[in-house]
Parts: C-alpha cells; structure tokens; sequence
C-alpha cells in the first residue's frame, strides 16, 4: 500500500539524545558552493571521539541484539584475512592484461549462491575501474594508490522487498548483509591475489567502506547515475545492489560513465520519495558541496534507518529495481536522450 499522503513518520524522543547539536545535513555540505571532501559519518569501527559517536553506538548496539543479524557477520566468510605484504619480485604485465585479470578473477571468484540469484555461481556481477579522485577520500584520510576497482554485488529482489526488516521478520536486511559479505569475499580475495603479484592492494568492504565515499567512485567506473533516492540505478540491476572496492597502484585501464536516462527518469518519478515513511526523499536537486544532485536529508532518514534495521525501502520500491525491467528502461531512456541531443535540446 502506498504511504503517498500520510503523515511522516516521526522518530521517538530519546533519538534526539544521540545527536551533536547541528544538522548532519549541514554536516554532509547541503547549500555550501564551494567544493569540498566529504565527512564520514557511518563508519561503525571507531565512534570515539566522533560527532555521531553515541548515534553510531546506537546503531550497533540494536543491530547486534538481534541474533540473525548478529550472526550474519561474525560467522560469515568474509574472505581471507590479513593482507600479506607485496611480493618482492614484482611481476610486470601491460595494462590492458591487468585489467583484463582483474576482471576475470572478480566475475569468476567461485561462490556459493543458490541458483536462481542473478550472477548465481559467482561472487560478482559487476566490476569496473576508476582513478581515484580526491574528492571522493573523507575529510581526515589520504590515499597514496592511483585506482580503484569497484565490485558489484547483485541482490535478490523477492527478497529485499520484505524490507522494512525487524527483529522478528529480518529476511530483507539479512540479503543486504549476504551480498556485503559476497563483497567482501571478492575484494579481500582480490587484495591478497594482486598483492602475490608484487603491488599494493587495499579492500574496502561494505557496510564498513572506511576512508572511501565509493558512489562516485561507482558512477566514475561505469555502474551507473545516482537516483532520487541516493543511491545508484545500474542498467541491468537497477537499485539492488551492493558495493565493495579495491585501492591499488596495479596498472589499469580505468572504464568510462553510463549515462542512460534515469536521471530524466528520476525527475518525473516519485515512487521513493512517496514510499519513503520519514519523508526524507528530496524531490527536487540540491546543492551539496558545490555540486546540485539528488539528497537524501540525513537529518530525516537516520532515525527511521536505525529502528528498522538500515530500512531500504527506496531500493526495494524503485521501478528500476524490479526485475528485468532495468535494461528496457535503460534502452528506452537511452533513446530518448539521444532524440533531445540530435534536436539541441539542454540535458
């Protein structure tokens, strides 16, 4: 049943508690026109001295009191575990066959996904390769190694659309927890492989992605353009899917941006933005650190996104996201752009 037209949810008292006294609107750059890096706020590993410390605390502590979530990290196979140091006979190959490798070793990194998943056999659907940028490193990092490789992780859809998750139904938020830990498992496998081959490897895996902002990084390499509701739409998987990365200074070839539409899609869609129960879905751009994007106000969906267990609602509603309806809308939204650029129509 659709929420357009109720009132929004609103969080209870004792949410305000956990809260620095300023906007984590304000604290992500929402209205600054100057570029800058961004801030990291959800980085569950070291909430000490953060400004979102107790909030963070907050999170972990209702995410692990509940057994099936718990669990679905502390016994999962998240990969090997720590990274060796490079080989000292540093093996050397042109960058065409790097990437090349990379490719072949993440899409082929055999998995155990029951049949019936996309990808299912494999530990990815999706890779591809970006030089890293400043602008995508939190305020308090630095990062010394020249490229990225993003992986993408397919998730099954019959299975996120039970979110919003709760302790007793769990089903949703439990695929996203599979398919961070089928990320995991790719990246880590990935560093410890190119680190055989005489360089430097450094994983990133969800939902503790650490010093990187990987949504450009993803859009940069390929994977898609960002939707209203703040996350990516990929042209074959939609919304539902996850991310995991790779810094390394490995020679690549880095891979270009897919634009095919859902921008122009998503500014005459409002399915999330009506879905979405603290209304925390812009319908209009915004301007965030220099730059007018599609928002999702913080201030608004953290509440929601720490009592139901990371929501994800947006994701599971988006009509890119159903399945085998992504590529037609791809190709019809594709063709529809192509028509504004030969008639000098503005983007």
């Amino acid at each position: 049943m659709s929420r357009k037209n109720q009132p929004a949810w609103t969080p209870p008292a004792e949410h305000a508690a956990l809260l620095p006294p300023f906007s984590g609107n304000a604290y992500n750059g929402w209205g600054e026109a100057a570029p800058r890096r961004p801030r990291q706020i959800f980085w569950l590993r070291k909430s000490e001295g953060h400004p979102y410390g107790r909030l963070l605390d907050a999170v972990k502590a209702r995410f692990v009191s509940v057994p099936a979530y718990r669990d679905v990290y502390a016994k999962a196979d998240r990969g090997p575990g720590k990274l060796p140091p490079p080989a000292e006979n540093r093996r050397t190959a042109s960058a065409d066959s790097w990437t090349r490798q990379v490719r072949d070793f993440a899409l082929n990194l055999p998995g155990a996904r029951p049949a019936g998943y996309p990808g299912a056999g494999s530990e990815a659907e999706l890779v591809g390769i970006a030089r890293i940028r400043p602008e995508w490193v939190y305020e308090g990092f630095e990062s010394s190694l020249p490229n990225l490789i993003v992986i993408g992780n397919a998730m099954d859809h019959g299975r996120l659309s039970r979110v919003p998750s709760s302790a007793e139904d769990p089903e949703g938020q439990l695929e996203v927890c599979d398919q961070y830990n089928r990320g995991s498992r790719v990246v880590n496998w990935l560093a410890h492989w190119i680190r055989a081959q005489g360089y430097e490897a450094k994983p990133h895996a969800g939902p503790w992605v650490g010093s990187l902002n990987l949504l450009p990084a993803a859009i940069a390499c390929g994977f898609g353009e960002l939707g209203k509701h703040g996350s990516l739409i990929n042209r074959e998987y939609g919304s539902s899917f996850r991310l995991a990365a790779v810094e390394t200074d490995l020679p690549l070839n880095p891979d270009t941006a897919d634009e095919f539409g859902a921008d122009d899609f998503c500014a005459g869609c409002q399915v999330c933005a009506n879905e979405c129960p603290p209304d925390a879905i812009s319908r209009d751009k915004v301007l965030v650190r220099g730059t007018v994007k599609w928002a999702v106000d913080f201030d608004r969906c953290i509440a929601y996104f720490n009592e139901t267990f990371g929501c994800g609602i947006c994701l599971a509603v988006c009509p890119w996201s159903t399945p085998g309806r992504a590529p037609k809308l791809a190709q019809r939204f594709s063709r529809r752009a192509a028509e504004k650029r030969a008639a000098g129509v503005p983007a």
